[in-house]
């Protein structure tokens, strides 16, 4: 692969979308102050019925590195992480972090994520890959989590070994280029949506392992729907790829010019 050039990075806005989260919140903060002393909080709150707003505007009253974005209601983690995007583009961010406020993805790993971006456009902190590790999981969600990936990486021809991977760091300059206005995914199918919108835009996607510790307070977003909408959209958009791959074939074999496919170069 060629290799690019690539600005530094300056500022950077860590995004926490929170519902529900008024205990963990204060301890996530802490460590990020702790471990990206340099980094700007952004905390996404989708009017948690708990307090979470009240907790997170307590927060940044004491620290100007810290901002609140109070939503109307719950609409998903897809829309508050879009919402975080746009803030960090209009606002001249170099690079925008997803992590959640649940304390599973651990601050202490996100400078390792930051460094790999300055050779990458988007980085994953990825559990199945060597080095990366998961705690506290029951074997049946480590097996659907796995089986995903694998079923992901299969039907839509991308290298990426953990697309649902939900801890990662973006330059700005890449959300621009993934033609972010037409993401409607929530949940793991986001995470999917966002790593293939990367990757067929000819985007440079990195994977660094980590270790995903599972919440110890709160409970778990993630439901039925969320896993029902990952794989109606992954089959859908991996036939896709893949009836355009039968198509180039024919076109191949037929002495036609063939029209590109959209496939998965420039990842590593």
């Amino acid at each position: 692969m060629t290799s690019t050039t690539r600005e530094p990075i300056g500022r950077v806005a860590v995004l926490i979308p929170t519902y529900n989260e008024r205990e963990n919140l204060p301890r996530i903060v802490s460590r990020l102050r702790t471990s990206v002393p340099d980094a700007d909080l952004v905390i996404l709150d989708d009017n948690s019925p708990d307090g979470t707003g009240d907790v997170a505007d307590t927060l940044a009253a004491a620290d100007p590195r810290i901002r609140v974005l109070h939503r109307e209601g719950k609409e998903g983690l897809g829309r508050a992480y879009l919402a975080g995007f746009a803030l960090a583009m209009d606002e001249g961010y170099d690079a925008a972090v997803e992590i959640d406020a649940d304390g599973s993805h651990q601050p202490e790993q996100l400078p390792a994520l930051l460094a790999a971006l300055h050779d990458a456009d988007l980085v994953i902190g990825a559990r199945w890959v060597r080095g990366g590790a998961v705690r506290n999981w029951p074997a049946r969600r480590k097996a659907l989590s796995v089986g995903a990936n694998a079923y992901t990486k299969v039907l839509l021809g991308m290298r990426v070994n953990d697309a649902t991977a939900g801890f990662r760091a973006y330059r700005t300059s890449a959300l621009r280029a993934m033609d972010l206005e037409g993401v409607e995914s929530q949940g793991y199918c986001f995470q999917i949506d966002l790593t293939l919108r990367a990757v067929r835009a000819g985007l440079t996607v990195v994977e660094v392992p980590i270790t995903f510790v599972e919440r110890e307070v709160g409970v778990s977003k993630m439901g039925k729907d969320i896993v029902r909408e990952a794989l109606t959209n992954v089959t859908r958009w991996g036939l896709e790829y893949r009836t355009g791959q039968a198509r180039s074939l024919a076109q191949r074999a037929l002495g036609r010019p063939v029209e590109p496919t959209l496939g998965a170069e420039r990842q590593r």
